[in-house]
C-alpha cells in the first residue's frame, strides 16, 4: 500500500490550498485570541488575584478593540478563502505520513532483524492519551491553555520518557520475589570513568540477586538525561554497551552507599513541587519536572549513579561499567510496583512513560500547528508518525467538519497498511470534529522463512456527551465492523500458505464511557470486550482493585498537589487524593459528591488499552506483562496516559 506523504496528489492543489489557508489563519486566529481572552484557567485567575494593579484585565481592555478592528477587516479575506478551500477538501488525503530516514542502528529496518519469532518472545510496548490540543479557547474550556507550547512540551516529555534505559529490578529473597521494572526505573545510563554515559541495550536476565539490566538507553551525556535535540534521530548501539549492575539479594543486606559522582558523572536530581504562583509546566524552557534532566525530577525516580573506569580488555559490559544505588531509593522503588495476588502482571503508577515505548496512540491532536510541532519532538524517537488523520468539509460525512479526528499515531516499527473511517453517527458538539478511528498494520519481524511477522492496532476517539450512550454503542458496532474488514482486506495469508504471522492485535483510544458508572451499563456490556481483554476490568461494571480513573478534575490541574509528575503520582497512590483529584461520574438520581462517596475513589476509566487473545498466530499467545497510569504530563492536559507491555511468547517455548 501507497502512504500518503502530502495532504493533496499534485503540488497544484496543495499550492492552492496553502493560498485559501493563508487568507482564511487571520480571521481564525483573532476569533480564538478573542474568545479565549474571556475564558481564563484557574492559573490565570490566581495569577489576577495576586496583581494589584490588574495589568491583565487593563490589558484586554486595550487589545479587544484592536482584535475586533482587525477581525472586521480580515473577514472578506477569509470569506474568499473558504470559497476555495472548503471545495478542496473532497481531494484531501485522510491523513499524511512522515518518516525520519533510518540515520542509525535504531531504525525500523534494524528493529525487524531482532525478531524471527523463535527463541525468546519479545514485548511490544502501547501507550494512548488524549492531549486536548485544541484551538486554545477550546482548550480553556477544560482549564488548559498556551496549545503550541503545549504541544512542543508533550513531545518532549514523551520522548525524553520512553527513551530512558529500561532497567528491571529483580528481587530474589524470602520475603519478596516481586518485579519492579520499566517505568519508574528511571534511571540513568551508567557512566564510565570519562563522564560518558553508557548506552545500556539488551534483554532482561533472571539472577540470584538483584539485576539492574539496562535495554534502549541511547544517548551520550546530557542526551542520556534529557533527550535528544529536536527532531535528531535516535542513535542505535550495539549490544556490546550493555550494563548489569548485581545488588546482592540476601535479606537484610544493604547496598553500599553511593559515593559522590565526579563532575560529569552524575544525575541530576531535585525536589518536585513548587509555589503554586510558579510558571506552568508548559513554559518551562530546558527540562521540566517530566524529563530526566529536570531539575524537579523525582529524588524515588531519579538516583545517583558512578561507573568505574573500563578494566576489561575484551570489553564485556559487565567488567566496565557498575552502579551503586542507594537502599532507601532502591526500597521506595520496588514497593512502587504491585502485583495483586491473583494477578499475573505489574501494574503502577508512573511518573515516566515506559522506556522503550514503540507505538503511540494519540486523542484530540486537533489544531494543525501544534500537531506539527508535536510531530517534530516525537520524532526524535519515533521513526514512523501519522498525523492529521480526519476529513473537512463535507467530505465523507454528513454535516460539515470543522476539525480534523484529533488522532496521531507513531510507531518505531514500518508501517504497511493504514485505513481512516469517520463515525457519521455524532451530534452536538462533536458533529464538528471528524472523529472517526485509525487502523494500522505494523511490521514487526520476519521469520528465517521470510514470512513476515505483523501486529495491528486501532486507534479511536468515540462520542463525547455522557447522556448519549446510544451513539457510542452504535460507533463501537462500526468498530468492531472495520476492523474485521481491515483484517480481511489486508492480510496476504492464507491458511494453507500463510505469509504472514500475526503477533498482536490492540485496540486502544478515549472511548468517553467509564466501567463503574450505571449510566454506561450499555457500553460496559458491549460484544467488543468478549473479542478484546481489557487487563483493568474483571467485567461489566465491575472494575480490578488497582486500576484508577484516568480523568482529571479540570478544577485542580494547577493546585501544588498535583502541578509536577512526580507530586500527581503521589497523589494517586492514595484513595483520598484519587477521591480530590480525579473526575468521577454523575448520574441524574446523584450529584457528584454522592458519586465519589460510592466509587470509593477509582474515579472515571475512559482511557482503554485492549488486547485480542484469538486471531493472532496458533502457536503463539500474547500476554500482559506491564500495565501503568502515568503521570508524566501532569499539568499539560485533563487525562492520564495509559501504557501496555505484551510480552508474545510461542507455545514451544511455554513448554
Amino acid at each position: 500500500m501507497v502512504l500518503y506523504t502530502t495532504p493533496f496528489p499534485n503540488s497544484c492543489l496543495s499550492a492552492l490550498h496553502c493560498v485559501s489557508w493563508a487568507l482564511i489563519f487571520p480571521c481564525y486566529w483573532l476569533v480564538d485570541r478573542l474568545a479565549a481572552s474571556f475564558i481564563p484557567t484557574t492559573y490565570e485567575k490566581r495569577q489576577r488575584a495576586d496583581d494589584p494593579c490588574c495589568l491583565q484585565l487593563l490589558c484586554t481592555a486595550l487589545f479587544t478593540p484592536i482584535y475586533l478592528a482587525l477581525l472586521v477587516a480580515s473577514l472578506p479575506f477569509a470569506f474568499l478563502g473558504f470559497l476555495f478551500w472548503s471545495p478542496l477538501q473532497s481531494a484531501r488525503r485522510p491523513y499524511i505520513y512522515s518518516r525520519l530516514e533510518d540515520k542509525g542502528l535504531a531504525g525500523g529496518a534494524a528493529l525487524l532483524s531482532e525478531w524471527k519469532g523463535t527463541g525468546p518472545g519479545k514485548s511490544f510496548c502501547f501507550a494512548t492519551a488524549n492531549v486536548c490540543l485544541l484551538p486554545d479557547s477550546l482548550a480553556r474550556i477544560n482549564n488548559l491553555f498556551n496549545t503550541q507550547a503545549r504541544a512542543k512540551e508533550i513531545g518532549q516529555r514523551i520522548r525524553n520518557g520512553a527513551a530512558r534505559p529500561q532497567i528491571k529490578i529483580y528481587i530474589d529473597s524470602p520475603t519478596n520475589t516481586s518485579i519492579s521494572a520499566a517505568s519508574f526505573s528511571s534511571l540513568v545510563s551508567p557512566q564510565g570513568g570519562d563522564g560518558v554515559a553508557r548506552a545500556v541495550p539488551g534483554s532482561i536476565k533472571r539472577t540470584a540477586s538483584v539485576e539492574y539490566k539496562g535495554d534502549g538507553g541511547r544517548h551520550s551525556g546530557d542526551e542520556a538525561a534529557n533527550g535528544p535535540a529536536s527532531g535528531d534521530p535516535v542513535d542505535g548501539s550495539s549490544p556490546e554497551d550493555a550494563c548489569i549492575v548485581r545488588i546482592g539479594g540476601e535479606e537484610g543486606s544493604r547496598p553500599p552507599e553511593a559515593d559522590d559522582p565526579a563532575p560529569g558523572g552524575q544525575a541530576r536530581n531535585g525536589a518536585g513541587g513548587g509555589p503554586r504562583g510558579q510558571t506552568p509546566n508548559h513554559n518551562h524552557q530546558d527540562g521540566d519536572s517530566g524529563s530526566l534532566g529536570s531539575p524537579s525530577a523525582s529524588r524515588e525516580s531519579l538516583v545517583k549513579g558512578r561507573a568505574g573506569p573500563d578494566t576489561s580488555a575484551s570489553g564485556e559490559p559487565g567488567a566496565n561499567s557498575k552502579l551503586l544505588y542507594k537502599a532507601s531509593v532502591v526500597k521506595k522503588a520496588a514497593a512502587r510496583r504491585r502485583r495483586h495476588p491473583d494477578e499475573a502482571f505489574d501494574h503502577e503508577v508512573s511518573a515516566f512513560f515506559p522506556a522503550n515505548l514503540d507505538f503511540l496512540c494519540l486523542q484530540e491532536v486537533f489544531d494543525k500547528r501544534a500537531a506539527t510541532k508535536l510531530k517534530e519532538q516525537l520524532h526524535g524517537y519515533f521513526e514512523y508518525i501519522l498525523y492529521d488523520v480526519g476529513v473537512y468539509g463535507c467530505q465523507g460525512c454528513c454535516s460539515f467538519k470543522c476539525l480534523n479526528s484529533g488522532l496521531l499515531f507513531a510507531s518505531r516499527y514500518p508501517i504497511m497498511d493504514v485505513a481512516y473511517h469517520c463515525y457519521p453517527n455524532k451530534c452536538n458538539d462533536d458533529a464538528l470534529a471528524s472523529k472517526g478511528a485509525l487502523f494500522l498494520k505494523v511490521q514487526v519481524g520476519s521469520t528465517p522463512q521470510d514470512q513476515r511477522i505483523v501486529g495491528y492496532i486501532a486507534c479511536t476517539h468515540l462520542h463525547a456527551p455522557q447522556e448519549d450512550s446510544a451513539i457510542r454503542c452504535g460507533q463501537l458496532d462500526l468498530l468492531q465492523d472495520w476492523l474485521a474488514d481491515f483484517r480481511k482486506s489486508t492480510s496476504s495469508s492464507s491458511t494453507a500458505n500463510p505469509e504472514e504471522l500475526v503477533a498482536f492485535d490492540v485496540v486502544c483510544g478515549d472511548f468517553n464511557f467509564d466501567n463503574c458508572s450505571s449510566d454506561d451499563k450499555l457500553e460496559q456490556q458491549h460484544s467488543l470486550f468478549t473479542h478484546y481483554r481489557d487487563p483493568c476490568r474483571l467485567g461489566p461494571g465491575e472494575e480490578k482493585p488497582w486500576a484508577i480513573g484516568t480523568l482529571l478534575d479540570t478544577n485542580g490541574l494547577y493546585d501544588e498537589d498535583v502541578c509536577t509528575p512526580d507530586n500527581l503520582q503521589k497523589v494517586l497512590e492514595s484513595e483520598e487524593g484519587r477521591r480530590e483529584y480525579l473526575a468521577f461520574p454523575t448520574s441524574k438520581s446523584s450529584g457528584q459528591k454522592g458519586r465519589k462517596e460510592l466509587l470509593k475513589g477509582n474515579g472515571r476509566r475512559i482511557d482503554y488499552m485492549l488486547h485480542a487473545e484469538e486471531g493472532l498466530c496458533p502457536d503463539w499467545k500474547a500476554e500482559v506483562e506491564e500495565f501503568s497510569f502515568i503521570t508524566q504530563l501532569s499539568g499539560l492536559t485533563d487525562h492520564l496516559p495509559v501504557a501496555m507491555r505484551l510480552t508474545v511468547s510461542s507455545g514451544e517455548e511455554e513448554a
